[in-house]
């Protein structure tokens, strides 16, 4: 394939702006490059009252409904929906990446054996995990058996991570892995210009001198740890330390009592959803510590921005997440309770020096472009295309 040919490479999500989460920045990312690099894109994914920017590509929504429990997030139904099937049928797909095992995924494999294109499928989430927050355990069996038959119809199944590989065999795949790592869209020019960017965004956000900031970006929900870092800052309540949490999620009426129930209201600030990636670059960059105490994740991609921002990462010893993290080398492991969270901050509140090591160790290390990373993808995608052709 080559840029000319008026083929389209099409990539699925169960969620898309202004639903934002890491699986949701990826496919941006990947649609975004793949039209700066000349190439035909699409998006396919649920309908949502409002509609997004896609300047570039194209954009098919199918009917969809809000999910109680999961707001922002809304579930898919293409099989009332027929106007999508159409649209299956008739656009030309060189190929076909869905990033969602679900509603998306169902569309992108009829989408590929109808027009007889590949179908490639990355594993980003712990999908069991997902499904048992608000189904019975019956319902969740049924639910996977569908999940892993997807995965085993796909041509070729990519993880972001290699430890992800873990989550996957213990589900029950059997086939052949490929890693892909994710990118990041925020970048410096070196160690010495995010040192000045911290400096600017901490006065820019109003965080004292000598004053510890801290931070979590992503979905407030339990599995992903919040209510521990709560309880974390309870216990730091003697030390001039702050929270700022990102995001939104099922989880946020709990943490907000759980913040009046111990007297943080000054020391802990739920921001809500900041799409704003300028002003989200700069929270990233003031503070002092980015806290990710989730045991869901795979490969969370706020570490690595907040890594890119001069900000290294206290995650949870034996995550998966955990796999790129050097203790005191590009970030700080913890035990999964809120004592050893806690002990972890005031150590390093007491260790500056330390925190700035690390800092330029998760710079150095888990920084990747995603103008690099999709240069693979484009690669890998016609080497796919190619091999699939001769099969």
């Amino acid at each position: 394939m080559n840029r000319t040919d008026n083929k389209i490479y099409g990539l699925f999500n169960d969620s898309f702006p202004p639903v934002l989460d890491g699986v949701t920045l990826t496919v941006q990312n990947y649609v975004h490059w793949l039209s700066i690099m000349g190439y035909r894109t699409c998006v396919v994914t649920p309908w949502n009252p409002v509609t997004p920017s896609h300047e570039g590509f194209d954009l098919y929504r199918y009917f969809s409904l809000s999910i109680a429990s999961r707001k922002p997030y809304r579930y898919g139904y293409p099989k009332v929906d027929p106007f999508i099937w159409h649209k299956m049928r008739t656009v030309p797909f060189a190929l076909v990446h869905s990033h969602c095992p679900f509603s998306s995924g169902r569309l992108a494999l009829y989408a590929a054996r109808k027009q007889r294109v590949p179908l490639v499928a990355t594993f980003h989430s712990k999908y069991r995990t997902d499904l048992e927050h608000s189904l019975p355990s019956w319902m969740v069996s049924r639910i996977m058996k569908r999940v892993m038959n997807f995965f085993n119809s796909a041509d070729e199944v990519w993880i972001p991570q290699a430890r992800v590989e873990d989550t996957v065999r213990e589900y029950g795949y059997k086939g052949r892995l490929t890693v892909v790592e994710n990118g990041i869209d925020l970048e410096m020019e070196n160690f010495d210009a995010i040192l000045d960017f911290k400096h600017g965004s901490r006065e820019r956000l109003g965080v004292a001198p000598g004053e510890m900031m801290l931070l979590f970006v992503g979905q407030h929900i339990r599995e992903k740890g919040v209510e521990l870092i709560i309880q974390a800052m309870d216990r730091l309540r003697d030390l001039p330390v702050r929270m700022s949490f990102i995001g939104t999620g099922y989880a946020v009426d709990d943490m907000n009592r759980l913040i009046k129930r111990f007297g943080l209201e000054g020391r802990v600030t739920l921001h809500g959803v900041i799409s704003d990636r300028e002003l989200l670059k700069c929270y990233y960059a003031a503070a002092d510590l980015f806290l990710f105490p989730s045991m869901y994740d795979n490969a969370p991609l706020v570490v690595r921005e907040a890594a890119m921002m001069g900000t290294p990462s206290v995650i949870l010893k034996g995550s998966t997440a955990s796999e790129v993290i050097v203790d005191g080398v590009n970030g700080f492991l913890a035990d999964q309770t809120p004592d050893s969270y806690a002990d972890t901050v005031r150590r390093l509140y007491k260790a500056p020096e330390s925190v700035t090591a690390a800092a330029k160790g998760a710079s150095s290390s888990l920084t990747r472009s995603w103008r690099e990373v999709m240069d693979e993808v484009v690669l890998r995608y016609k080497e796919i295309i190619e091999r699939y052709g001769r099969s």
